[in-house]
């Protein structure tokens, strides 16, 4: 047989199967029977289904999501201080919270520092920042084995501005959950 006689019969059998489907599709169904009598009370009375509970939009407990939305991932410091400051100490009562609530969960500290001073200060700086944290942490019953710490110094600023504002915001810490979190 040709490749043209192929196709013609390909055609065919598909011109019937169409044919064959619109048949199908257009039988008659039986009608129902409208002889039934007509209920002689009416019927009882429903009650109208509960709304459904709302969704929840937060995220889930336990995630990462969970720790820097609910608790917070950043302390600040101030200008040549390692010292945790007062604001600060909300958040890392939280995080303790959280992370004794999360047994499984690793985390790594990450001390850092603004631009000002030089590679090394600033290095030293940041080390003795994550350590006054992760001792709060500790003091605060999470296992020290749990916690790690780094120092970027002034290498990884958030904000590459050189204003007050900036330095600011790049003299913190930052708890990054390593491992366990859901």
């Amino acid at each position: 047989m040709t490749t043209t006689t192929l196709t013609k019969r390909a055609a065919q059998f598909a011109v019937i199967a169409l044919a064959a489907a619109s048949v199908t599709a257009c039988a008659s169904r039986p009608k129902p029977d409208t002889m039934t009598p007509a209920p002689t009370a009416p019927p009882p009375a429903t009650q109208p289904a509960p709304p459904p509970a709302p969704v929840t939009q937060g995220p889930l407990p336990g995630t990462q999501q969970d720790f820097v939305i609910n608790v917070g991932d950043r302390v600040y410091f101030d200008f040549d201080s390692y010292a945790v400051r007062a604001d600060a100490a909300p958040v890392l009562e939280a995080q303790a919270a959280w992370l004794n609530r999360y047994p499984s969960v690793m985390v790594r500290l990450e001390g850092n520092a603004d631009e000002r001073g030089t590679r090394e200060y600033n290095l030293a700086l940041g080390a003795r920042r994550a350590n006054a944290v992760r001792d709060f942490l500790v003091s605060r019953g999470v296992s020290s084995s749990r916690i790690t710490t780094v120092s970027y110094g002034k290498e990884r600023p958030i904000d590459p501005g050189t204003s007050e504002a900036a330095y600011q915001r790049n003299r913190n810490t930052h708890t990054a959950i390593t491992s366990g979190a859901r």
